[in-house]
């Protein structure tokens, strides 16, 4: 453990894990944040969607700069659009399409996984998948710590901005509408931030494990908070713990990151979850 703490501090060739440190550290504040949101709405399969579609994204943005010559063009950006028009189907789909809801979703998210492996098929030379469907937060550069610094900013003005009604729509949506708020705006826009924090998410823990860093910490302070901002509060510091150690115990004993994260998220869940039964 110490030599962690020796590595990313002293070290200084160890860039690579100060970066993904940091990026962990800033990026959970988004997770924490947008996962409160998402747990309170009960749109975690949603998310589960949206994420698989990016792939596809993923892997278009491989094929235009492999093969099509776009060089300027890293897979995050594809996973940016796709994300953002998965998150404003999907929720179309959920608002207009009621009765089809599931099937529909079910069909976006297989397609976007399947679009993502043909792409890749085209795309020479071997490509290691791993790190999209797992994650691995080491490989994180310098443009996802710019685009979690955006997405941080993004976040905070939005919720800033709409809080209340965010909130009133993750609550109680038949009131707000009868209250003249736009529900349909706000639950899309609700989408669109998940969809964003979904991009985040991949590179630090992966598409498959993508729903339980987003939920597992808003989950484990919903036990522990009454209001909902109190909620995104602890939801963070969860966040950052599950981030900090997780990266701590994956480069002490040569894990994987992303299920490292996820390891121990998932544990402390179980505990708490025990804890307070055997408390009650």
């Amino acid at each position: 453990m110490i030599e962690f703490w020796q590595a990313l501090f002293f070290d200084q060739d160890y860039m690579f894990l100060r970066l993904a440190f940091l990026v962990g550290i800033l990026a959970s504040f988004t997770f924490g944040i947008i996962g409160t949101f998402v747990v309170t709405r009960k749109i975690s399969y949603l998310a589960g969607a949206i994420s698989h579609c990016v792939f596809g994204g993923i892997g278009a943005g491989l094929y235009l700069q492999e093969v099509v010559g776009w060089y300027w063009f890293d897979p995050i950006y594809g996973a940016v659009i796709v994300a953002l028009l998965a998150a404003i189907i999907i929720g179309l789909v959920s608002l207009k399409a009621k009765q089809r809801e599931d099937t529909v979703i079910g069909a976006l998210w297989a397609i976007g996984m399947a679009t993502g492996l043909l792409f890749i098929d085209k795309v020479p030379g071997a490509f290691d998948m791993s790190s999209y469907l797992f994650g691995d937060i080491l490989l994180i550069s310098k443009i996802d710590l710019q685009l979690v610094i955006v997405l941080n900013i993004l976040v905070f003005a939005v919720v800033y901005l709409f809080y209340n009604k965010l909130v009133a729509v993750c609550y109680d949506e038949e009131f707000s509408r009868l209250r003249g708020i736009n529900t349909s705006f706000y639950y899309i826009l609700l989408l669109c931030m998940t969809a964003l924090t979904v991009v985040l998410l991949v590179r630090i823990v992966g598409i498959i494990l993508v729903i339980a860093l987003l939920t597992l910490p808003p989950a484990i302070a919903n036990i522990y908070s009454k209001k909902l901002w109190q909620m995104m509060m602890v939801a963070i510091a969860f966040c950052i713990f599950f981030v900090a150690s997780g990266l701590m115990i994956s480069f002490s004993y040569s894990f994987s990151s992303g299920a490292t994260i996820i390891m121990i998220g998932g544990l402390t869940y179980i505990v708490v979850i025990l804890g307070e039964k055997i408390r009650s």
